[in-house]
C-alpha cells in the first residue's frame, strides 16, 4: 500500500509497504495505534511511543492550529475508508495534502510548565 512515512527531524516521504500487521509494526517500531485525522486518513504510530523514549516527532493540531498532542517516533499515514475494515493506499491528493501538513520537522521543549514547539530547518 502507498503511504506517507514521517520520521523525526525528516521531511515526509512516500513509500510502498505491505498491508500486513508485521509490516506496519516494523515502521513504527512496535504496537500500532491508529489516530483518525479525517474521515478517510489515519495516522499510524507506536502505541507506546511516549513511554519508550522515542523522539518527539510532530505536533497534532486542531482546526484552530492549537496543538493538542505530540506524536513520538516514526509514523505513517494511510487511507482508512469508512466502509472498509482495513487500511489502504493514499490517493495522490491525500499524499500532497498530508505531505504539506507534516512537511516541516518540529522540535519540542518544556519551558515554565508549557511545551514550546519550533520548526526545524533541514536540507
Amino acid at each position: 500500500m502507498r503511504v506517507l512515512v514521517v520520521e523525526p527531524e525528516q521531511r515526509p516521504r512516500e513509500e510502498e509497504i505491505g498491508d500486513s500487521l508485521a509490516a506496519m509494526q516494523k515502521i513504527v517500531g512496535g504496537l500500532i495505534q491508529p489516530i483518525h485525522l479525517d474521515d478517510s486518513v489515519v495516522l499510524v504510530c507506536n502505541e507506546e511511543g511516549k513511554f519508550m523514549d522515542m523522539p518527539a516527532n510532530r505536533g497534532l493540531r486542531d482546526k484552530n492550529g492549537q496543538m493538542y498532542d505530540i506524536v513520538f517516533g516514526t509514523f505513517f499515514l494511510c487511507s482508512a475508508p469508512a466502509d472498509c475494515d482495513h487500511f489502504a493506499s493514499l490517493t495522490p491528493e491525500q499524499i500532497e495534502r498530508y505531505r504539506e501538513r507534516f512537511y516541516t520537522p518540529e522540535m519540542f521543549w518544556g519551558v515554565d510548565g508549557h511545551i514550546v514547539c519550533l520548526p526545524l530547518e533541514v536540507d
